[in-house]
């Protein structure tokens, strides 16, 4: 019986210093050669990414642009599903650099589990002192709200994993990705997939690491957006399967309350003063391998966080009462 053919669809823009290392990971895959393709969707780069793409698609036959003129992630993901001729659909992001097995184990765990989509934890890898210190805060519930994707040496089924192999199929199931989605277009599939009665795994065994973020500013509008798309999501289909993407605003919710009360209520400055508490000794538990000054930027990167993500869910559900948007 012969191996799937898999179709790695990778959407980018602007990202001329990630594009050619990712897709050198992605093209010494021990998966065969010949029963893989990889298509990669661009939206207008400007930055010379096109070039680098033109030039890699020249030395490897494989590889093939993408037109995306309507520039989000989903939209790409989209026209790649047009195009695609995989029996296994891999989905990749090009922060990323990808194991040897990645593509190997995506497809052995579908054949395995019988699952629908498959997928590894996300590993951080990070460069830089912030970039370190925003992997250590990812470590801590506080950071992730306990998501299974985020523990590598979590194993089952789940609600989502990080990008995903996917049985073809199951676009045809359930439609392909959420256009109009800016942001938690992976999550808002895998929502809908479960819906359809099918069944999301998370293995070990898939290795995947991404670089974060590098600084406070680019963090507060990652999570924003982040927020801002979870709550688009929980409008759009009115439920999710675990309260974990609501904990932030409720989190904003309490600290405001708590921020009105403390004049007048000495319980709430000490809640105010446990909060501090539990983000300090979180912050020595995730971060003192790298020393007192990761501990400090941990303290600080884990409560931005949280708020940006609760201020950007809590704007999008502002939107939809004021704007009815």
């Amino acid at each position: 019986m012969s191996l799937p053919f898999v179709t790695i669809a990778m959407p980018c823009l602007d990202e001329r210093g990630f594009v050619e290392p990712c897709l050198r990971s992605v093209r010494e895959q021990t998966y065969p050669a010949d029963r893989m393709e990889i298509l990669v969707a661009d939206g207008g780069s400007t930055d010379g990414t096109r070039d680098v793409l033109a030039r890699l698609a020249r030395e490897d036959a494989r590889i093939r642009l993408v037109d995306n003129p309507d520039r989000i992630q989903a939209a790409g993901l989209n026209r790649i599903l047009k195009e695609a001729r995989g029996d296994v659909v891999v989905r990749m992001d090009v922060h990323c650099e990808y194991a040897p097995d990645y593509v190997a184990r995506c497809v052995e765990t579908l054949e395995r589990t019988g699952a629908d989509n498959v997928g590894g934890a996300q590993r951080c890898r990070g460069a830089t002192p912030f970039q370190r210190a925003v992997c250590a805060a990812l470590r801590s519930p506080l950071g992730v709200g306990g998501a299974a994707y985020r523990d590598p040496d979590k194993e089952g089924f789940v609600d989502t994993v990080f990008l995903g192999a996917f049985r073809r199929d199951i676009f045809e199931r359930i439609g392909g990705y959420d256009p109009a989605a800016v942001t938690n277009e992976d999550a808002e599939l895998n929502q809908r997939l479960l819906a359809a009665g099918g069944r999301i795994y998370l293995s070990p065994r898939i290795v995947v690491h991404y670089a974060p973020r590098d600084s406070f500013p680019a963090l507060v509008r990652q999570y924003f957006r982040y927020g801002h798309g979870r709550a688009r999501t929980l409008l759009k289909h009115r439920r999710f399967f675990t309260p974990r993407p609501a904990l932030p605003f409720l989190a904003v919710v309490a600290g405001l309350a708590l921020l009105a009360t403390l004049p007048w209520t000495p319980a709430a400055l000490y809640a105010a003063a446990g909060a501090a508490l539990v983000v300090a000794v979180e912050a020595v538990r995730v971060g003192s391998e790298g020393g007192p000054s990761q501990v400090l930027r941990v303290a600080l990167i884990l409560p931005v966080i949280v708020v940006s993500h609760g201020v950007g869910f809590g704007t999008r559900l502002a939107r939809r009462v004021i704007l009815r948007d």
